[in-house]
């Protein structure tokens, strides 16, 4: 087991896991419950003192997530897997802690990412998929998988994204890396994996949304460059639904993740 770091106010990265059919999203706000808020209510009633955890992002109201970072400092000197068990005693049937790991002091979860995996699952069929419905987009009509594969590149680089974010999203540069999006198909089971160095809010969604607009023949994958360049979300497609948008993991250099040598 990792030794705890030579800090007066131990940092612990913890790996959070959630379905968010039932949250108004990640972040704590005065109307709706939300992920955030249970599970610092959660680690309030291990710990016996109220901390606030920092994530890597926010998701959106629906939004789900397999591996959501996020990390908090505490008086309390545990056990790293006490972090996981304990808190879990506390947390709702879905919500779980996956992992704890003790990171150096000063550890800023969402500056100091350097990439986020995003993936969107479709359901491209006529008839509904009732066991799918709360991870997945119904889609009836056909679409045209390799009109969509050959769009997907067009995301890769870095560009101004602009016109592929909320119009309330206040970032204060729409600039973003895209490493790669890759749009796999098994049956009728679409699968489009982002990843990024960061996002816009529903970034992904409207990406998504346009791929399949794509898919549908509204556009031509060579409109994604015209989208890029004249920065107006008029010109994108739709935007997705949330429920079928699922972080699937967030990473770290290992340089910043690990105590100074010694600890």
């Amino acid at each position: 087991m990792r030794s705890i770091p030579a800090v007066s106010v131990p940092t612990v990265l913890v790996t959070i896991s959630y379905d968010g059919t039932n949250y108004s999203g990640w972040q704590v706000q005065p109307n709706g419950l939300t992920v955030q808020q249970v599970v610092e209510d959660a680690l309030e009633q291990l710990l016996q003192e109220r901390v606030q955890v920092r994530s890597s992002g926010r998701t959106d109201a629906g939004v789900h997530a397999r591996a959501m970072a996020a990390a908090f400092t505490t008086a309390r000197v545990l056990p790293l897997q006490a972090f996981v068990e304990g808190a879990n005693r506390f947390l709702p049937a879905d919500v779980a802690i996956q992992s704890a790991r003790f990171v150096p002091e000063g550890f800023k979860p969402i500056t100091m990412a350097h990439a986020k995996w995003y993936r969107y699952t479709i359901i491209n069929s006529p008839v509904r998929a009732p066991l799918d419905r709360l991870y997945s987009w119904l889609v009836r009509e056909p679409l045209d998988f390799a009109a969509m594969e050959a769009a997907a590149d067009h995301f890769v680089g870095t560009h101004d994204f602009a016109a592929f974010r909320a119009a309330n999203c206040v970032a204060k540069t729409t600039v973003r890396r895209i490493d790669s999006v890759q749009v796999i198909r098994h049956a009728s089971t679409l699968v489009i994996d982002v990843i990024g160095g960061g996002f816009l809010k529903n970034m992904v969604r409207v990406m998504v949304g346009t791929l399949v607009d794509i898919g549908k023949g509204r556009f031509m994958p060579s409109d994604i460059d015209r989208m890029l360049r004249e920065g107006d979300r008029r010109l994108a497609g739709s935007t997705a639904p949330a429920c079928g948008l699922c972080l699937m993991q967030v990473t770290y250099p290992e340089e910043v993740i690990s105590p100074p040598a010694g600890a």
